[in-house]
C-alpha cells in the first residue's frame, strides 16, 4: 500500500502526519510526504526517516493583494509539480494535513478518483480544508464542534492524532534527562516549533516577581533560534534552574517532567497536553486565523484542564501571579490534570488509519465490481 501524505509548514500539521506514517509504516505501507521547501517539513522529516517530495506554492488566505497576486501566479506551477508527483507514485490513498501546501495534491487526487482524507485539527476549519471538503472522500476532525462545518455522512470524530512516544515518558527519568532535580515544581514553557517572543518576554519578566520561589522552581523553556542566548543569558543572570533550548527534541521527556506547562494554543499542542494529562497555563496566538487558538483553547478551559492568559493581557506580573496560584493550590492543581487527562485522546493516528483502510478497501471493492460486470 502507497501512502501519499500532504502538508506541513507548522509543526501543528506536520507531526500529525508522521503520527499516521508511523501507523502505516509499521503495517509495511510505504509513506511519501509532500510539502515545501521552506517548511518545517524540510527540517523534522529526514531526522524521521521520511522523504520529502517539494511543490511550489504559497499561501493565499490572508495576504495583501499583490502578495496574493504573486501566490496565485506560480499556482499552477503546483498543480503540475503535484500532478507529476502522483503519476510517479500512484498513491493508494492521499491524505492532506490542513494547511495551503495540501490543497493541490489533495484535489488533483480526488479528481483522479484515488480516495482522499483531510484532517482538521481545529474546531473553526481554516481556508483550505473548507475548499477541500467538496472533493475528498472523508474528515477526520479532533473537536466534536467542528461537525457542523463539513457534510455530515463524510464527517467522523478521530481526535487528533499524536505520536505514540509524546505519552511515554516517566517523570523520574526525564528530570535526569535534563539534569534537574526531584521534588522541584517544573515548568515547561514553550510557544511552538518556533518558540514565541511574547512567551519569553514574559516569563524572563515574571522571575523578578517569583524570587522568593526561586528555590523552588525549575524550569524547561523552548525559546526558538532568535531568543535563546537572551533567555538562557537572563535565567544565568537571575540564578534560576532552568533548561533552555531553542528546540526541544524531547518533548515526550519534557512533558513527563512537568508540572506545569505555559504555551500558545494549538491544536496539537493542546492533544498532547491532554494526551499527557497536563494542566497548562494557555496563552492563544491572538494573530491565528479566525482566531481559532483562543476557540479551540476554550475547550480546556470550560472543562477545568487549564487556565487562559489573553495575549493582550500577558506580561511578567500577571504570568507570575498564575504560577503562584497554582504552586500553592496543589489541589487545584490535582484537579486540573484529571480534567486534562479526561479530554485526552491517545489513538486518534491509529483512528485515523483505519479510517483510510475503510476508504481504501471501499475502493478496491468497487473496482472488483466493475471489473466483474464487464
Amino acid at each position: 500500500m502507497k501512502v501519499l501524505i500532504a502538508g506541513g509548514g507548522t509543526g501543528g500539521h506536520l507531526y500529525p502526519g508522521i503520527a499516521i506514517a508511523r501507523v502505516f509504516k509499521n503495517n509495511g505501507a510505504e509513506i511519501q510526504f509532500v510539502g515545501t521547501s521552506k517548511g518545517i517539513e524540510s527540517r523534522v522529516l529526514p531526522k524521521e526517516g521520511y522523504a520529502l517530495r517539494t511543490i511550489r506554492i504559497r499561501p493565499l488566505a490572508g495576504r495583501r493583494f499583490l502578495r496574493m497576486l504573486s501566490s496565485l501566479r506560480i499556482f499552477p506551477l503546483a498543480m503540475i509539480d503535484s500532478l507529476k508527483i502522483i503519476k510517479e507514485i500512484t498513491p493508494d490513498i492521499v491524505i492532506g494535513l490542513g494547511g495551503y501546501s495540501s490543497g493541490p495534491l489533495v484535489i488533483l487526487a480526488a479528481l483522479r478518483g484515488i480516495p482522499t482524507l483531510i484532517l482538521e485539527q481545529n474546531i473553526i476549519p481554516g481556508f483550505t480544508n473548507r475548499v477541500l471538503s467538496r472533493f475528498v472522500d472523508a474528515i477526520a476532525i479532533n473537536f466534536k464542534s467542528s461537525e457542523c462545518f463539513f457534510p455530515k455522512q463524510k464527517t467522523h470524530l478521530t481526535g487528533n492524532p499524536i505520536r505514540e512516544e509524546i505519552t511515554s515518558g516517566v517523570k523520574e527519568e526525564s528530570l535526569r534527562v535534563f539534569g534537574l532535580e526531584k521534588d522541584i515544581f517544573t515548568i515547561l514553557v514553550f510557544g511552538g516549533s518556533a518558540g514565541a517572543h511574547r512567551i519569553n518576554k514574559a516569563m524572563t519578566e515574571a522571575l523578578s516577581y517569583l524570587d522568593v520561589y526561586k528555590n523552588r522552581i525549575q524550569i524547561i523553556h523552548q525559546t526558538g533560534e532568535k531568543d535563546f542566548e537572551e533567555v538562557s543569558e537572563f535565567y544565568g543572570s537571575r540564578g534560576v534552574r532552568a533548561v533552555t533550548l531553542p528546540f526541544i527534541e524531547r518533548m515526550a521527556d519534557a512533558y513527563a517532567a512537568a508540572d506545569l506547562v505555559v504555551s500558545r494554543a494549538g491544536a496539537g499542542t493542546l492533544s498532547e497536553i491532554t494526551a499527557c494529562g497536563k494542566a497548562s497555563m494557555l496563552i492563544p496566538y491572538p494573530y491565528a486565523a479566525k482566531n481559532h487558538q483562543e476557540i479551540n483553547a476554550t475547550v480546556l478551559i470550560d472543562a477545568g484542564a487549564a487556565g487562559l492568559i489573553p495575549d493582550r493581557d500577558l506580561d511578567g506580573k500577571r504570568l507570575a501571579s498564575e504560577i503562584r496560584f497554582l504552586m500553592e493550590d496543589p489541589e487545584r492543581l490535582w484537579q486540573m490534570e484529571m480534567a486534562s487527562k479526561r479530554l485526552g485522546n491517545r489513538d486518534g493516528a491509529r483512528k485515523v488509519a483505519d479510517l483510510c483502510m475503510d476508504l481504501v478497501r471501499g475502493q478496491r471493492s468497487e473496482v472488483d465490481v466493475l471489473c466483474s460486470r464487464r
